[in-house]
């Protein structure tokens, strides 16, 4: 894998947007969710990650031209059932969101894992949804595929995050594995807790 060039425009395609918010939505609120949004923002552009997508991108094909915006959304999102949402894509004209966890999941995740778990997970949360979103580019309806593809790109970005910030490795298996209820070997101890926080 290749990634010593340097990083594309898709950086600069990065911007934080503001959702409308929930009724009610209290200062303190807003503030954390503020900061959230930033810290997201330049998780998303660090020259280590912008380097990767660009690798990605090439190895599918994508053309970096075919994503228009990404928006890191300040607020989050709820699907059907009170779900939250990562992020979302619209193919035909290239935009993509990314949205936060709630505030009480953040607050749950901090005090069970400590801040730096916290920071670690909330920076993977959002890469590997842009990940995700990215891929729907390509295979715009083949879901199956694209969740595939993410896990696979995911870990070969978090493996080599390892020799540098193992909380981002551990974050992989907290992300995706939990999901699917699979082993976690030597992580078990951390990230069976996880589950009581619905992930």
């Amino acid at each position: 894998m290749n990634m010593s060039e340097e990083p594309r425009p898709l950086a600069s395609k990065i911007k934080i947007t503001t959702n409308p918010e929930t009724p009610g939505t209290s200062h303190k609120h807003i503030g954390f969710y503020r900061h959230y949004s930033s810290f997201v923002f330049k998780s998303l552009n660090k020259p280590t990650f912008q380097r990767f997508l660009q690798w990605m991108l090439k190895k599918e094909n994508i053309q970096e031209r075919k994503v228009t915006e990404v928006h890191v959304k300040v607020f989050p999102l709820r699907r059907g059932k009170g779900k939250g949402l990562a992020g979302n894509c619209n193919p035909a004209c290239g935009k993509i969101r990314i949205y936060p966890k709630t505030m009480t999941f953040c607050q749950a995740f901090k005090q069970k894992f400590g801040k730096n778990t916290f920071l670690a997970y909330a920076a993977s949360r959002a890469r590997a949804a842009l990940i995700h979103e990215l891929l729907h580019l390509k295979y715009a309806t083949d879901e199956k595929r694209v969740r595939k593809l993410s896990r696979e790109y995911f870990f070969a970005f978090a493996r080599r995050a390892l020799y540098r910030d193992r909380l981002s490795f551990l974050s992989y298996t907290m992300i995706f594995m939990v999901r699917q209820a699979k082993p976690f070997n030597h992580y078990n101890t951390n990230v069976a807790s996880a589950l009581s926080i619905k992930l």
